[in-house]
């Protein structure tokens, strides 16, 4: 970085600067660039990816990934103890309770 001069100041000696009119950025030309339609140029160095990241963040959903429909939500009332029964058997109880209904549906066809 040859040829730069890095200064520090804080707040306060930053707002005196401008009051005293002695602040180095030019705000009036930028305001009146940005009402004319004039743009700055792009940094060549670091190409915008703001298209890119907002196409990112579009396809990506929050929360749950999406099941594979074929599956329905219900509520239904069980007795107890059937419940109770499949519930002692462990985690995935709700898979076995649905697999259990499926082997009888094919033993009692429907209709």
């Amino acid at each position: 970085m040859t040829g730069v001069k890095m200064t520090t100041m804080t707040l306060k000696e930053m707002r005196a600067t401008r009051e005293r009119g002695e602040s180095k950025t030019d705000l009036a030309v930028l305001h009146q660039n940005k009402l004319a339609g004039i743009e700055p140029e792009d940094d060549e160095d670091s190409p915008d990816a703001t298209l890119a990241i907002r196409k990112e963040i579009t396809h990506r959903r929050a929360g749950r990934p999406t099941g594979s429909g074929n599956k329905k939500q219900v509520a239904i009332r069980f007795d107890k103890d059937v419940l109770e029964a499949f519930r002692a058997t462990g985690r995935g109880w709700q898979t076995r309770m649905n697999d259990a209904l499926k082997a009888w549906l094919k033993e009692h066809a429907p209709g």
